[in-house]
């Protein structure tokens, strides 16, 4: 059974999660606004990534018999200066989220609370591979600065990514 202060804890990432969502579908609408409908899809399918992950919250504190408390969320940042600083405000917000599943794993380790330990492993794994995507548009970005071409290229490569959920929903 979870603790009180667990449980907390978990309802609180599933608001995150949501509120990470919210976060990238602004900066969808900023993308689109830019005409960079490519950047767009990209934080479009970081919507869907984000919303799963949410849910994966959801099924695993209701799975552990736990109750689901559903909050407001803040509201997001909407305007930015450049197509750079969306990326780095993004993996800026990653790297939150990774100090946020590391503080839910310190609480579940002091806990012993070994089931909420392997359902962590997940996000954290996933923590290393969106820090290290954002990072690399970072660089990315910074590298092209105003270059439009290498934008619209970017842009073109971008507009190609989808979403594909694990298998088995894992």
């Amino acid at each position: 059974m979870l603790s009180q202060k667990l449980l907390a804890a978990l309802n609180e990432q599933l608001k995150w999660e949501f509120y990470s969502a919210h976060l990238y579908l602004a900066m969808a609408a900023y993308c689109h606004d830019q005409g960079l409908d490519g950047f767009a899809n990209f934080f479009r399918v970081q919507v869907q990534e984000e919303t799963f992950h949410a849910m994966k919250f959801f099924d695993y504190i209701n799975q552990r018999g736990g109750r689901i408390f559903i909050s407001g969320i803040d509201q997001p940042q909407n305007e930015y200066a450049s197509i750079l600083d969306v990326f780095t405000k993004a993996y800026e917000h990653e790297q939150l989220v990774t100090k946020r599943i590391y503080a839910l794993s310190d609480i579940a380790l002091e806990e012993k609370e070994h089931a909420t330990i392997s359902f962590l492993k997940w996000f954290i794994d996933e923590q290393m591979e969106e820090e290290e995507t954002f990072g690399n548009l970072v660089k990315k970005l910074s590298r092209i600065q105003n270059d439009q071409h290498a934008i619209y290229t970017l842009d073109a490569e971008l507009a190609q990514r989808v979403f594909t959920p694990p298998p088995s929903g894992k």
